[in-house]
């Protein structure tokens, strides 16, 4: 079969987590309440974090994590809960290309806040008389726009040289979503050496300097916890990057798990629950996270569910 050129290209077929009729009920129940819990959940993050109360350099990259993990979630499940409802495979090339940029540059962006998170961290723990200084807002708003140029400049890239591949034979993903590596470059039928060493150079340009800057980060706030000499002072210092370990640990665990699962196996059925992982449950339960380990934001929507209880009108019957 000739290759069929890339511009003749007007649809792939997304074909999901399973063709079985009977059990796509299940699985659009399941991830419309996922999506919802994530949805309101960062949105509850992002409205705590607007009170004054909470207007520290910390809570301000939270709510950017939180926004990020909103939009992040939204590339991929509404599409699919949309293709269970019409019961349709269906997603435009244009649609393709579009959703693999987003997701891209979501990922990225959530891996640069963490990094960021984890900096912030770092001067409050080992120079805390000097972290109004280094971390005002001037320099917050920097490193938040640096995070967002270097993620849409690796994603534009990517989405490039994706733009130059052929595609042919059957267009099937196997997935929920199209995704760069495990899809669209597999997909093509046409020479892919170049795409396959920009996209690992800059996989490990990009993921492995955030994750050294987060080590490096978090060896250097241990440091200085373990010479703290009250029992009290190292537990309140180290309480205060709980929840932001827990955040890493999570989001590079899962995001690792997708990988290997991938390279050990052959089976896509595999690889989408892997991806699940990161894309879904992740962002899901950072809300949760957060909320549950920090008194601040605890007592923020606990004034704001008592306000909100205190102004709804009463219907007399």
């Amino acid at each position: 079969m000739a290759p069929k050129n890339i511009t003749e290209v007007s649809e792939f077929l997304l074909l999901g987590f399973s063709e079985e009729q009977e059990l796509q009920p299940l699985i659009f129940g399941l991830f419309l309440s996922m999506y919802l819990v994530t949805v309101f959940g960062n949105l509850l993050i992002i409205l705590a974090v607007s009170d004054p109360c909470v207007h520290t350099p910390m809570y301000f990259f939270l709510s950017n994590l939180s926004f990020v993990d909103i939009c992040f979630t939204s590339t991929t499940i509404p599409k699919m809960l949309w293709n269970i409802q019409t019961q349709s495979k269906v997603i435009t090339y244009e649609g393709c290309i579009t959703q693999m940029f987003f997701f891209t540059l979501f990922a990225g962006l959530d891996d640069f806040l963490l990094t960021v998170m984890a900096y912030d961290r770092f001067v409050a723990i080992c120079h805390p008389l000097h972290y109004t200084v280094i971390m005002n807002p001037q320099i917050c708003g920097i490193l938040v726009l640096v995070s967002w140029a270097i993620s849409v400049l690796h994603s534009l890239l990517q989405t490039l040289m994706v733009l130059r591949l052929s595609f042919c034979g059957e267009l099937e993903i196997p997935h929920y979503f199209c995704e760069l590596n495990q899809m669209m470059v597999q997909l093509a039928c046409s020479d892919n050496f170049l795409n396959d060493m920009v996209m690992y150079f800059a996989a490990g340009l990009l993921a492995g300097g955030p994750l050294s800057g987060i080590l490096y980060s978090y060896s250097k706030i241990v440091s200085s916890i373990y010479g703290i000499s009250s029992a009290q002072g190292k537990l309140k210092a180290f309480s205060t990057c709980v929840s932001h370990l827990s955040v890493v640990s999570l989001f590079y665990c899962t995001s690792l798990g997708v990988y290997l699962s991938s390279s050990a196996t052959q089976s896509s059925h595999s690889s989408e629950i892997a991806s699940v992982m990161y894309t879904v449950v992740t962002p899901m339960l950072n809300p949760f996270i957060y909320s549950l380990r920090n008194k601040d934001i605890k007592r923020v929507m606990q004034a704001f569910f008592r306000k909100a209880a205190l102004n709804r009108p009463f219907v007399f019957s």
